[in-house]
């Protein structure tokens, strides 16, 4: 495919995943004190009971733009395919910086404190909010940002110790499913994924190897927890070598990570209700879940 066709396509991609209207949660509930720290439950359409949990982590390259809302259509999906769905928000990119132009990735320590505190606090809100769902089996997910985060907290048992974000076993999850993540550093910075975000999340230049080594999947590990990539061949927005970066480093660390690549497809089909894609990302959800 020609760059120009390539880019014909993404741009009908991102028409298509962001025509749909918001879709209203069945409830909400603060897992903190601050505005962002919310997560919106959507039951399952179905009305079953014991259905599996399936926790959605927005993208948007960690810049506060970008919110959970234009996740709630994809949440409703899973909610119509029997999922019990958690959609969490959480602290994204602060107030640009001297010569810095739009809004900055990721605000450090904070995103990571909302993400590790939105999971610790899980069970409880949905024993409360969907008690009806069957939290032992939770499967993880996340789109490109989210992607990122989704693998970071799946990996926080293998944090250093004395990290503030470190479980002391790994969570009980049925697995993750990576929807185009930002999932090696290395790679998406060499590729200047999403305008230097990763540079921006790790904040001063001094500072990027030691936070890095805190949240860069790549190092973290291996997990011990099935996970799997989702990624569209013709993704302009965090390209194919990213995906296959995480999964070669997660081979040398002696662990599988599936990779599952779509033919053609772009960065946004995946979140897109209406996308082909987007079964593919139920059908990978469904396989951990049940």
């Amino acid at each position: 495919m020609s760059d120009s066709a390539a880019r014909v396509q993404e741009a009908a991609e991102i028409e298509s995943a962001f025509s749909h209207a918001p879709v209203a949660p069945d409830a909400s509930a603060a897992y903190g004190d601050h505005p962002d720290q919310l997560i919106d439950f959507y039951a399952p359409r179905d009305g079953r009971a014991g259905a599996p949990v399936v926790v959605v982590l927005h993208g948007g390259a960690w810049r506060a733009p970008y919110d959970r809302q234009h996740m709630s259509p994809f949440a409703d999906f899973l909610a119509r395919r029997g999922f019990a769905v958690a959609s969490v928000e959480y602290r994204r990119g602060g107030t640009p910086g001297p010569g810095e132009d739009g809004p900055v990735a990721g605000r450090w320590p904070d995103t990571f404190d909302d993400v590790a505190a939105a999971m610790d606090a899980l069970p409880g809100l949905l024993a409360r909010e969907l008690p009806e769902a069957d939290a032992g089996r939770t499967v993880l997910t996340g789109h490109s940002a989210g992607g990122h985060l989704a693998l970071w907290a799946a990996a926080r048992h293998v944090l250093p110790g004395g990290s503030p974000w470190r479980l002391p076993a790994p969570p009980p999850l049925r697995g993750v499913v990576a929807l185009a993540p930002i999932a090696d550093f290395a790679a998406a910075v060499r590729l200047d994924v999403c305008s230097g975000a990763v540079r921006q999340l790790l904040g001063r230049a001094e500072d990027h190897e030691e936070r890095a080594s805190l949240v860069d999947p790549a190092v973290l590990l291996p997990t011990g927890i099935a996970t799997t990539v989702v990624q569209g061949t013709a993704d302009l927005d965090v390209p194919q070598a990213v995906a296959e970066a995480f999964v070669d480093a997660a081979a040398r660390a002696g662990e599988t990570v599936g990779l599952t690549l779509l033919s053609d497809v772009g960065h946004f089909p995946l979140i897109d209700p209406v996308a082909d894609a987007c079964a593919v990302v139920a059908e990978e959800l469904a396989q951990l879940a049940w």
